[in-house]
Order: structure tokens, then C-alpha cells, then sequence
């Protein structure tokens, strides 16, 4: 029960306090992400629901597998803010307003953004090949028609969000609301949607284990890069951290050396200065 207790409070922290804070520190700017994404989403709907609007978003967010890459990655950011046919809009802006808040807070604006758009494409890229490796292969392949169905909504993006979320700040709670329910409906209901959601979830597990790593790398790069410039430095040459001498004094024998060349208040002079003053 205790480690239950200190779980959920860490949870707690991590998901609700932490991110309240930070929305009290840097106010409404905190979440200009949620509201575009918000937005953007009852924007498409709106224009969705006339004929004309329903052809400008088909042309412009709607992806399918069936066509050519160039094409559904140019379409994909917009296909983030285009709300899927089979889901409630509204229950679907909540959600989504939620995981880029959290996102946007707990982690900032340009993280929020590559978490949700390298979630949405993994699932995206899988679709395709799956649809090339076609029926069979232990249910991992899927028959070509399915490339003709509409792949478009923020539903994967909320989930590798709130996915990663949960990996970074260590929320098993969050972890089994999200990751579980995809598995539940991917069982319950079979479908492009829900295979997606998977990939989705199984994209933000790896890239929250990978959170802070990165660093490792980059600092071993940039040690060896610095060892390689040491090595690299021409040898033989000058001792540039010595004081140069004169030319005059460099082949004179040190016995020959003048005292006051030498050291002008080194010990010889000072020894006479006192016989000449006697002469």
C-alpha cells in the first residue's frame, strides 16, 4: 500500500502539480498549442459540413495509403486537425486539448510537436507496409482495399502523447488509460484505427525511453572530435608557451651571456654596483 501511495502521489505531481504550475508561471501563452490544435479541429469540422468544405478537406488533410508517398506526407500535418468520420467531434477536441496542454507544458512547444507528428506517421508508414506485405503473416498483413479508407484525425497523435507522457514522468495510471484502452479496442474492434493507435503507442514507449539519452551520445561525439583536433596539431614545431629569446642572445654561450641581458637585477649586478662605487 505504500508503494501504491507513493506511485500515485509521484503521479499526481508529475501529470496534474507540475504542469499547473508551469501554466501559472507562464500564464495562457503555456498553452498556444491546444488552442491552435483545438481550433484547427472545429475549423475543419465546420467547413466539413458543406459540400465544397468537405472537398477542400479531402484535398487537403485527407490521407490514404493508396497514394503516393509524397503526396500523404505533404498531407499529414494537416490530417492532424481533421476529425475523423467515426468518432464524436466534441468528446474527440477534449481529449485533444488535454494532450497538448499536458504536452505543452510538462515538455514545450517543439517536443509536443515532434512527439505528435513522429506518432502519427509511424502509424501512417506502418499502414503502408502492411497493405505491401498483404493478407496473412500472423494477421499483420492487410488486403489492398484497405489503402482506399480515409486515414485522418489527431487520435494517434493523443495517444502517443499521452503515452509518452506517461513513460517520461513515470505514470503507470496514465499508462493504462491509454496504452490498455488501445489494446482493448484494437481486440473488441478490429480495424485501421485501431492498429494505428498501437503503432502509435509502441512509437512514444520507444522515443520516452530514449527521453534524455540522446545527451550521452552527443557528449562522447564531441569529446572524441576534441581528442582528434589535440592529435591533429602539427608537432616539432616552436614551443609557443615559452618566452622567445633574442637572436643576438640565442647563439651567444651562456658563460658569455651578459649579466644585465640576462637579468637585469639578478644577483651579478647587484654584486657590482657596490665594487664600482668603492673604485
Amino acid at each position: 500500500m505504500s508503494f501504491v501511495g507513493r506511485t500515485l502521489r509521484g503521479e499526481w505531481h508529475g501529470m496534474v502539480v507540475e504542469p499547473f504550475r508551469q501554466l501559472l508561471r507562464r500564464g495562457l501563452s503555456g498553452l498556444v498549442l491546444a488552442f491552435v490544435a483545438a481550433f484547427g479541429v472545429i475549423f475543419f469540422h465546420a467547413i466539413a459540413q458543406h459540400p465544397a468544405g468537405a472537398t477542400v478537406v479531402r484535398l487537403t488533410g485527407g490521407v490514404k495509403a493508396s497514394l503516393p508517398l509524397p503526396l500523404a506526407l505533404l498531407r499529414t500535418p494537416v490530417s492532424l486537425y481533421v476529425p475523423a468520420l467515426d468518432l464524436p467531434v466534441w468528446a474527440g477536441i477534449t481529449q485533444l486539448f488535454l494532450a497538448f496542454a499536458l504536452a505543452e507544458l510538462a515538455l514545450g512547444r517543439a517536443r509536443t510537436l515532434v512527439i505528435a507528428y513522429v506518432t502519427t506517421l509511424a502509424g501512417t508508414l506502418t499502414v503502408r507496409v502492411m497493405i505491401a506485405m498483404g493478407p496473412g503473416w500472423w494477421g499483420l498483413g492487410l488486403p489492398p482495399e484497405i489503402g482506399q479508407v480515409l486515414d485522418t484525425g489527431p487520435s494517434a497523435a493523443v495517444v502517443g502523447l499521452f503515452t509518452y507522457l506517461a513513460v517520461v514522468r513515470r505514470a503507470p495510471v496514465v499508462f493504462a488509460l491509454t496504452g490498455g484502452s488501445m489494446v482493448w479496442e484494437s481486440i473488441v474492434k478490429p480495424n485501421l484505427a485501431g492498429r494505428e493507435h498501437l503503432i502509435a503507442v509502441a512509437a512514444a514507449i520507444v522515443l520516452g525511453l530514449l527521453h534524455g539519452r540522446w545527451r550521452r551520445p552527443v557528449r562522447a561525439l564531441s569529446v572524441l572530435l576534441g581528442s582528434r583536433r589535440a592529435d591533429d596539431r602539427p608537432t616539432g614545431g616552436p614551443d609557443l608557451s615559452r618566452p622567445a629569446v633574442p637572436a643576438a642572445v640565442a647563439g651567444t654561450p651562456a658563460a658569455a651571456v651578459s649579466p644585465a641581458l640576462a637579468d637585469p637585477s639578478g644577483p651579478a649586478r647587484r654584486a657590482d654596483e657596490p665594487r664600482a662605487h668603492l673604485r
